[in-house]
């Protein structure tokens, strides 16, 4: 079994749509789904303000690989294009983290090949990415640099005008086999 926290975001076309194209393709693997957050572009490039959300899942049959060829999947189902770095989409879908579970306890997939790197190397520096995972795992940790560390810290340490610009709306995303936000 392996459990993956994705982080999704939208800012083209049907936003809210988008982003719960990803809760129906994974169906009944999702187990939790953050809040709805609007936030401003990450990069610096002038852009439309995203759509963005957390979400754990778990699947048996689905590895690092596997969970990105599906995050890819739902990619392309949404018409994404993939142009310029940090521009405009119509959907984005990334792993954040990815562990394979047993009874003996969580283990954390680290990659660095095939296209995949996990955990996700800029994930401790976006608060899109942080503030609504934590809403799903409050006791969520990520390595930065070598070190496992509280999400919750990661989100103090980032700089006040990031944080404030990651703000919850009122819309909500429903999951079919997880918990409804």
């Amino acid at each position: 079994m392996t459990r993956v926290v994705l982080s999704i975001g939208s800012n083209l076309g049907d936003r809210l749509a988008r982003l719960q194209s990803v809760l129906d393709g994974l169906g009944p693997a999702v187990r939790a789904v953050s809040g709805v957050y609007e936030t401003d572009p990450w990069g610096g490039l002038e852009q439309g303000r995203f759509l963005n959300a957390a979400l754990i899942a778990e699947d048996p049959d689905y590895d690092g690989q596997g969970w990105l060829r599906r995050a890819h999947e739902l990619e392309d189902a949404a018409d994404r294009v993939r142009g310029e770095r940090w521009g405009p989409r119509t959907l984005d879908v990334d792993l954040v983290t990815c562990h394979q579970t047993s009874p003996a306890g969580d283990t954390l997939v680290v990659s660095r090949d095939d296209g995949l790197t996990l955990p996700h190397p800029l994930a401790h520096l976006r608060a899109f990415v942080l503030i609504p995972w934590l809403e799903v795992e409050p006791d969520a940790e990520l390595p930065v640099a070598g070190q496992s560390r509280p999400v919750s810290t990661l989100v103090t340490e980032l700089d006040p005008a990031d944080r404030v610009a990651v703000r919850l709306t009122g819309l909500t995303l429903r999951a079919t086999g997880g918990t409804d936000r």
